[in-house]
């Protein structure tokens, strides 16, 4: 019996056709929404900061619209008052205030709830549409303190990453999370390769959206050898090759020879003429930030080293390490000049 390809689906054209049209629509109907709250925000801000209106008007419009309005969701007394707090905030921002209106109410309580300083809540806002986050991640990356780590804590790469793949520098992490793996103290390294491949969607969501599965142990062969990379993915927006070796264990130097050996074999071997050279990750348990410097300064290979993490942050902690950079960073006043 032969093989053949099966047919595309006959329907398949006008299939996305209607999903298109059901996004355009599902955005349309979304930003009506959000202005929608933004102009009733401003009406009840306006009013209540001319001294106007008092709380207890604010509960009677409640009442009215319950009233006047049977089965209209979402104008209780506390949303008429998010929806004041929601204007205020970004009300005085042009650059922020279009970005709210691309993402569900929901998205925006999260953000305007959790997110403490101004350019938190820009940096959320971004993310959130630009990886395209459920309202179930986008609280686990403000519960893993991301604004925090990408502050403090900017991923480490060497210099040949920084000329070959500059835009790879807000791709990557110092940091990943994979708390969801749940793996115990001790763990192997197998555990952790089983663990990633068996949650493979929560662990691309945690690398960011454009990066592709490729391959686990994916074969490389050289000379007469063969050897097996832990895993292979591709990155759309850097149209390369990312290379993830797992280590279990603190970073060593010498783990850099193996990457860039196996950098080397993708770029003569399995990269395609289009694409840009390959980059590679060393993936460890923990990491001495002096040796990986020491370790990056002088190596040719575009690397990164980045720590995993199996338990959520501190993130009352990293908040106060936040408040010393902003404090440190500040602006010298004239008075201390």
């Amino acid at each position: 019996m032969s093989l053949t390809t099966p047919a595309p689906e006959p329907f398949g054209e006008i299939t996305q056709l209607i999903e298109a049209a059901q996004q355009k629509a599902f955005q349309a109907v979304n930003t009506a929404l959000i202005d929608l709250y933004w102009q009733v925000g401003k009406i009840i801000s306006h009013k209540t900061k001319s001294a106007e209106w008092g709380d207890g008007v604010v509960a009677q419009l409640a009442v009215h619209i319950a009233q006047t309005q049977p089965g209209l969701r979402g104008f209780t007394r506390p949303n008429l008052f998010r929806m004041r707090q929601f204007y205020e905030a970004y009300c005085d921002d042009t650059i922020v205030s279009p970005l709210v209106r691309q993402l569900p109410w929901t998205h925006n309580l999260i953000i305007l709830s959790q997110g403490k300083r101004p350019e938190e809540r820009e940096f959320y806002l971004r993310q959130a549409i630009q990886e395209n986050w459920s309202k179930r991640e986008l609280e686990r990356q403000i519960k893993t303190a991301l604004f925090e780590r990408v502050i403090l804590t900017p991923p480490k790469v060497s210099s040949v990453v920084a000329q070959t793949h500059p835009a790879a520098l807000s791709v990557f992490k110092d940091a990943y999370w994979v708390e969801f793996l749940g793996l115990p103290e001790g763990h192997a390294e197998a555990d952790l390769h089983q663990g990633l491949l068996r949650q493979l969607k929560d662990f691309l969501i945690e690398l960011g959206r454009d990066f592709c599965f490729v391959g686990s142990e994916y074969p490389l062969q050289v000379g007469g050898r063969d050897f097996a990379l832990d895993l292979l993915f591709f990155h759309r927006g850097l149209n390369c090759l990312v290379a993830i070796e797992l280590k279990v264990g603190r970073f060593e130097p010498e783990y850099l020879g193996k990457l860039a050996f196996y950098l080397e074999a993708l770029d003569r071997d399995v990269r395609k003429p289009h694409e840009h050279p390959a980059l590679g990750v060393l993936l460890c348990a923990s990491k001495d930030d002096e040796v990986v410097e020491y370790a990056l300064s002088r190596t040719l290979s575009p690397a990164l080293i980045a720590e995993y993490q199996t338990q959520l942050p501190d993130k009352k902690l990293l908040r106060e390490k936040l408040h010393e950079f902003y404090l440190q960073n500040a602006p010298e006043q004239e008075g201390d000049l």
